[in-house]
């Protein structure tokens, strides 16, 4: 999971990727007049030269760098998570006049950016102009439809993360000025607090339950965890510390707010609705899709992919079953307990708390020997470290990438893991490692650092457009991870222990998309869910509930990763058939765009491979 994709709103995680024929439109929420199922055509035209538009380009690109100066004034975490510290010291303004000031700021600039005629424009920058149209109409949407500044907790606790841990966390300026700056972001929390309070109506219990688990890390973080930093600037101590315990008051008042009074009446629905699921999947996916044919194409490859599984699994039974004859195999249900069995004695070799973060390290390693090896695709320079994921990022996911922004002067990435929690029991502790084994960790470490989220984020942090860059697309982010673990496969990485567990990795990403559907724009119930997750594709008990809390608080996210994935292969599929094909140079040059939804990506290649 990438953690850092930025939006206009606040509130969404990712956007983006694939096309029906004939331009897409505007506002991809909207119907298209007869499309009804996904393709594959781009949306764009593809000749290899156009005639030179300069005076129109360079307008276009006027306004967009002067857009992108407003909006992260007024989105000062967000311009933070980019790497522009202008504004690290500020919170936007999530007051209900906030909102409507920045609904009025998206429209007119919607408004603006219409006026650009499309035949004026250069294949990218037209690419750049739809991108922006894109997450111009997701405000509308966010602000009129969603209102989750109204209906979710777990909104604000996110945005109090986000707008304190890069100033500890990461070192793009002097400890001096992160300190001063982490300053005025401390005496800020009060009013984030009281407008939470105020705002907060009727969320799903699930939101609320999330919000406190989080915010009791916001109070650690604030009490204990950033304490060590204010010794490196004396000037500042005294200040810091009183803000610092200010902040965890109003958090701790929050606490007692979140459990006292809106725990009990959290009554809200977590579904979203089918309209509502609809418009929003396809914002994250920037296209026109059929939700059906989403959920339909998923369910296919999770059967085609089991039966995948049976036959690494014939391959690994010798090695691990000691000379025990392979059994029957006649039914669905055989061949499930056949899988199921494989998959148990690999998980026997698995890491602990005390080496979880020391293993994923080694394994960083291994995988970036395997690209280099065999010439798959330029290694970045900058560093990935990995860590343990702090507390109050903990509860949505087990790892994530938490990336330099692409204005950032210095470019560090984190691999975050995430230990069990404290208060977890012996049994749940077990199932987590049974699921993140060491052969599923090392296929973690290819989906999060190499080469998938840290080696792409590098190469999107070098492309022109800051457009492109800053608002990154989703499933072009996270089907470029899955495809990385496809990619490490087909070349040995780890052998068929590995193998298998990709294999299994990529179950989970289309029951992902199952339950994306089913929940928010069908009645699907945790017992259905669990059985999807457990019985289908061999999750263990403890992730399959983790996923369960995620799929009802992440709508349409958890989509991204089958559909990216898909339109990746797809797109390999076409151009591998090309003379002269290798790796290396596809990789690069599907790398060296940002990283753009896929219908356009699909544009863009077709008229640089062809060069």
């Amino acid at each position: 999971m990438f953690r850092k994709s930025l939006c206009l709103s606040a509130l969404i995680f990712t956007v983006a990727a694939c096309g029906p024929e004939g331009p897409a439109p505007a506002d991809p929420s909207k119907p298209a007049s007869s499309t009804t199922a996904m393709a594959s055509a781009t949306a764009l035209p593809t000749q290899t030269t156009e005639p030179k538009k300069p005076a129109a380009d360079e307008a276009l690109q006027t306004f967009m760098a002067r857009f992108l100066d407003e909006f992260l004034e007024r989105q000062p975490t967000q311009a933070t998570q980019a790497g522009d510290h202008r504004f690290d010291s500020k919170w936007p303004d999530i007051s209900k006049e906030g909102d409507a000031a920045y609904r009025e700021f998206a429209a007119s600039k919607l408004k603006e950016l219409s006026a650009f005629n499309d035949a004026d424009l250069s294949l990218q920058n037209r690419i750049d102009k739809e991108i922006l149209t894109t997450q111009l109409n997701y405000v509308l949407f966010a602000t009129d439809e969603l209102k989750e500044f109204d209906s979710s907790p777990v909104v604000y606790t996110s945005l109090i993360g986000d707008g304190l841990d890069p100033l500890i966390g990461r070192e793009f300026a002097s400890i001096e000025e992160r300190m001063k700056n982490l300053l005025g972001r401390l005496k800020g929390v009060p009013k984030i607090v009281q407008v939470a309070k105020a705002r907060l109506q009727n969320p799903a219990l699930v939101f609320t339950e999330t919000a406190i688990i989080q915010n009791q890390g916001l109070v650690s973080l604030c009490e204990k965890d950033m304490l060590a930093s204010f010794d490196k600037v004396p000037a500042l101590k005294a200040d810091l510390t009183a803000a610092a315990k200010a902040a965890a008051d109003a958090l701790k008042d929050f606490q007692t707010f979140l459990e006292k009074d809106l725990k009990p009446r959290s009554k809200g629905d977590f579904r979203l609705g089918r309209d509502r699921f609809e418009k929003k999947l396809r914002y994250y996916l920037d296209d026109r899709v059929d939700i059906d044919t989403v959920a339909k194409n998923a369910r296919a490859l999770i059967e085609k992919t089991r039966e995948e599984m049976v036959e690494t699994s014939k391959e690994l039974w010798p090695e691990l079953m000691k000379g025990k004859p392979l059994p029957k195999l006649e039914t669905l249900k055989d061949k499930k307990a056949f899988v199921k069995t494989i998959l148990d004695e690999i998980a026997k070799d698995r890491s602990t708390n005390a080496t979880i973060v020391k293993d994923a390290e080694e394994m960083l390693k291994s995988a970036t020997e395997t690209v280099r090896k065999h010439n798959l695709v330029r290694v970045p320079e900058e560093p990935c470290r990995v860590i343990e994921m702090p507390e109050y990022r903990r509860g949505i996911s087990v790892a994530y990438c938490d990336s330099s922004g692409p204005l950032e002067q210095k470019q560090e990435t984190f691999y975050a893991i995430s230990p069990t929690p404290k208060d977890w029991d012996k049994k749940r502790v077990e199932s987590y490692y049974k699921e993140y084994n060491r052969a599923m960790l090392h296929d973690l470490t290819v989906h999060e650092a190499m080469p998938g989220h840290f080696l792409q984020l590098m190469h999107n942090n070098t492309f022109s457009s800051k457009i492109r860059a800053v608002f990154q697309s989703g499933p072009f982010v996270e089907g470029w991870a899955v495809y990385g673990e496809w990619l490490m496969a087909k070349y040995g990485y780890g052998g068929a222990k590995v193998r298998i567990q990709r294999q299994k990795m990529l179950l989970r990403a289309s029951a992902n998309a199952v339950l994306d559907h089913d929940i928010h724009a069908g009645t699907m119930d945790e017992k259905e869910a669990l059985s999807l997750m457990k019985d289908e594709t061999f999750q263990e008990d403890g992730e399959a509930v983790g996923k369960w809390r995620r799929a009802r608080l992440t709508s349409a996210q958890l989509t991204t990763y089958f559909y990216g994935f898909s339109e990746m292969m797809k797109l390999r599929e076409k151009h591998e058939k090309e003379p002269g094909f290798t790796e290396r140079a596809y990789h690069d040059a599907l790398l060296g765009y940002g990283s753009p939804p896929m219908r356009h990506i699909a544009a863009i290649m077709a008229a640089t491979m062809r060069k």
